[in-house]
């Protein structure tokens, strides 16, 4: 019986079958080219394999256990011991079937059977050539298939890089026999003598401690080429492990001196460095010490410095705190230390920036300029802290820009809206990966100034969370007194930001925390007039969005009457940032003709307006005359300006009982139950008779039910609503109404007088009441916003009604 030497690259033991040693020999070019010629049948029977993948022309031996395994060998055996070898998708698979093996497999020869002593059947199989399943046409008792053969791609003989892929694969099989210490050097023997170039690449690949799938998908390349590519890519992978794990061991036997080591692995990164052309450690030190000479710091400040670029030098550049203490010190660098932007204080030219760039905005112009007026008599002022609140679009942001032009200071924004890290604004501790300094800190850096002009925007939307609470940190930032010696966490020292002048924006300043709002110094900005928005969009907004759009004056211009028309009939805000983009949509209306080489108006029209912005549907808050008893109209504040909302009142027989809605919250329906009480106890006042209000049910509502509605600021026009209803006499035409009522009778102030009146003269009001401690809130608006209007200043309720309501019974009353 003759003896079989099975010679493997994984272990390279030798494997012996029988008694007769015979070993089979390696595949030379002539067997190849035989193997290649055979004719491959029509159909084979499948033999799946679990755990390994026969390539062509490799000898392996096979443990046969299956039922369907042993009897497949058998009958092959027994007929023409040419058989189809695949393998499984999965090796838990005990009995797989056609959707449980690969496509590609290989048609292999069996060299020998021999039955074990525990039943199982040991085989030894050759590969031959590649094929792919057809079709299996059954899979009792075991699979069998119709195949057709894959051809093999091959380079040609002269093709010098195939030969030198060729030629690494065996250089690298070498070295990781050399490398493996289980792998006898006499392999490399095996390895030489190999002629046959495919065979080569089948036996290293097949011996390779690759899994299942990386062998079957290096066995589907067709191209003989690629799977070369492959296998040496694969190779060096190896060869990296075994070198690596060579290294660990001989870390691990070797105890080399800690220090000697560092030193040699220094000397060689600074040899490295230099010969790349970077700076070396040390150079990069000098380099930080020279610029230390020239910041202007304190004795305090020099000193922490040098201890820290100290630490520095002592650390290992390999450390991870190495790059955050190199961070550090290079920030420490950059900040401007003690180095201020001189301000210009010509007033009169800082009066004419504030000018050109913003139309009204009186207030803060003037704040503005007595700012700097100070600072120019004493020079050296600590900056206040403003804070511009105001609905959206009235231009608070853009104000911090051009006060940043007046003073010659650099101009800095920080947008805080949604901010919820304190982090973000004190900073990191140097202790955290990533540690960066907070935004402060950075800004600073940025404007390469100590006393930029510093934009904190949309300061009302900074939010709290599990991270800490931004606005509480800003307490700091924003107190004159203490922000001279400011603390970031990842600066370590303190900041001098008194020089710094802030100004924060704020939408809401209800949700502004009141210790924050203490420290600022708070100017309202109310909505624009007509006459301001007209004025903003003829000299700002118009010549921008032309610009903006490619156009020019002599293609597209635009009146004032068709501006004013753009501003009541399309926007209904205290703002202009919607006006700007309704104008904007008219020029690019304009310019879609001109691109398309259209006619067209040079100047707007009013039916241009119509057909690029459509039919005006917003009639300007469109006040409702007071045809009907129980309408009056109110004014209110809302957070984008002021608007106008009518109050209703209805009467129907019942019980005296009354029904609120209009989406209102509790303080609004306190005021009409205020309101209800008062008539109730002033029935003879009033002129009522009693008995009315048990006979009558009263339903009072404010209009545009899905907008939520507060405040007390309506209770005089409900009071005023519900004696129209129910002495059935219409309200005074005309007229708009503002004011909180007490059940005394008494009428108090109320806020946002002048966005109010801005809103009534919107919708053509002629007349307004008013608490009389609300006078002084109109002698600040210009005489221009509220020519045309007459104020009737009250303190009882009793004069709201002798104003509002008049004799003259309306149409519809009826008889009560």
């Amino acid at each position: 019986m003759p003896q079989h030497k099975i010679l493997t690259l994984d272990n390279m033991s030798l494997q012996d079958f029988g008694s007769d040693a015979e070993l089979i020999p390696l595949l030379t070019p002539e067997d190849e080219e035989e193997m290649n010629n055979e004719e491959l049948p029509q159909s084979l029977a499948i033999l799946p394999l679990r755990n390994m993948v026969l390539f062509p022309g490799v000898v392996i031996p096979i443990t046969a256990g299956r039922d369907k395994s042993i009897k497949l060998i058998n009958d092959a055996n027994a007929e023409g011991k040419i058989i189809g070898v695949v393998a499984q998708k999965n090796e838990e698979d005990e009995d797989p079937s056609k959707n449980d093996i690969h496509k590609i497999g290989t048609v292999a020869r069996i060299l020998r059977v021999l039955k074990m002593p525990d039943g199982n059947i040991t085989v030894i199989l050759q590969g031959k050539k590649r094929f792919e399943i057809d079709a299996v046409i059954s899979e009792k008792p075991y699979i069998k298939a119709t195949v057709k053969e894959v051809p093999e791609k091959r380079p040609g003989k002269h093709d010098t890089e195939f030969l030198a892929i060729l030629d690494s694969i065996k250089e690298l099989a070498i070295q990781i026999i050399k490398e493996s210490p289980n792998i006898p050097s006499e392999a490399t023997f095996a390895i030489k003598n190999i002629e046959s170039q495919s065979f080569l690449i089948n036996f290293v690949t097949s011996n390779m401690n690759l899994s299942v799938k990386e062998k079957q998908d290096l066995l589907a390349i067709n191209a003989l080429k690629e799977r070369a590519l492959e296998t040496l890519r694969y190779m060096n992978i190896e060869l990296q492990k075994l070198e690596l794990k060579n290294d660990i061991q001989s870390k691990v036997r070797f105890d080399l001196d800690q220090q000697q080591r560092e030193y040699f692995l220094h000397q060689q990164m600074k040899t490295i460095q230099e010969e790349l052309g970077g700076a070396s450690q040390e150079e990069e030190l000098d380099e930080m010490r020279q610029k230390a000479k020239t910041k202007k710091w304190d004795e305090k400040t020099q000193k922490h410095f040098e201890k820290e670029l100290s630490k520095m030098q002592r650390m290992n550049p390999q450390a991870p705190d190495f790059g955050i203490q190199r961070n550090y010190l290079e920030l420490f660098l950059e900040l401007p230390w003690n180095e201020y932007s001189k301000d210009n204080f010509d007033l009169k030219r800082a009066q004419k920036i504030l000018d050109k760039d913003h139309f009204g905005l009186e207030d803060v112009k003037k704040r503005m300029i007595e700012h700097l007026a100070v600072l120019k008599l004493r020079n050296d002022m600590k900056s206040p802290i403003i804070c511009l609140s105001g609905p959206p679009g009235v231009g608070k942001t853009s104000i911090g820009r051009s006060v940043a032009e007046a003073l010659g200071r650099e101009y800095v924004r920080i947008s805080l809206g949604g901010l919820r890290d304190e982090a973000e604004i004190r900073g990191h501790r140097k202790t955290y990966i990533g540690a960066m300094p907070g935004r402060i800190i950075q800004s600073l850096k940025k404007a390469g100034t100590s006393n930029p002009v510093f934009v904190l925007d949309e300061i009302d939307k900074l939010s709290n969370s599990h991270q800490g609470d931004p606005s509480s940190a800003l307490l700091e930032v924003l107190d004159p007194e203490q922000n001279n010696s400011f603390y970031d966490n990842f600066l370590e020292m303190g900041y001098d930001l008194s020089k710094v002048m802030f100004i924060a924006t704020s939408n809401n300043m209800s949700a502004i925390q009141p210790a924050l709002v203490d420290r600022m110094e708070v100017i309202k900005m109310s909505g624009y007039t007509i006459e301001e928005k007209l004025e903003i969009a003829h000299r700002h907004l118009f010549p921008r969005q032309l610009k903006e759009h490619g156009l020019n004056t002599k293609q597209l211009t635009i009146g004032k009457k068709q501006l004013e028309k753009i501003i009541e009939g399309y926007t209904r805000e205290s703002g202009v940032r919607g006006l700007e983009a309704k104008i904007a949509q008219v020029i690019r209306h304009a310019a879609k003709s001109i691109a398309m080489e259209e006619e067209y108006n040079k100047k707007v029209t009013d039916e241009d307006i119509v057909s690029a912005l459509g039919i005006s549907r917003m009639d300007r808050d469109k006040y409702e005359n007071n045809d009907v008893a129980g309408v009056v109209t109110g004014l209110a504040w809302t957070s984008v300006g002021g608007d106008i909302l009518f109050i209703e009142s209805l009467i129907s027989p019942g019980k005296g009982g009354m029904t609120i809605t209009g989406n209102l919250g509790t303080v609004m329906k306190e005021s009409a139950t205020i309101a209800l009480e008062y008539i109730k106890a002033n029935t003879a006042l009033l002129g009522l008779e009693p008995e009315l209000l048990t006979k009558y049910n009263i339903h009072l509502h404010v209009p545009e039910g899905a907008t939520p509605k507060d405040g007390p600021s309506a209770g005089i026009a409900m009071l005023t609503s519900l004696v129209s209803v129910l002495t059935q006499k219409k309200v005074k035409k005309s007229l708009a109404m503002t004011g909180e009522i007490t059940l005394r009778g008494k009428v108090l102030p109320v806020g946002g007088i002048k966005e109010k009146i801005l809103a009534a003269k919107r919708a053509n009001i002629k007349e307004i009441i008013l608490c009389h401690e609300n006078k002084s809130d109109i002698d600040e608006i210009k005489s221009e916003y509220v020519s045309g209007l007459t104020f009737h200043y009250v303190k009882e309720m009793s004069e709201v009604l002798a104003i509002a309501i008049t004799n003259q019974k309306a149409k519809n009353a009826k008889s009560l």
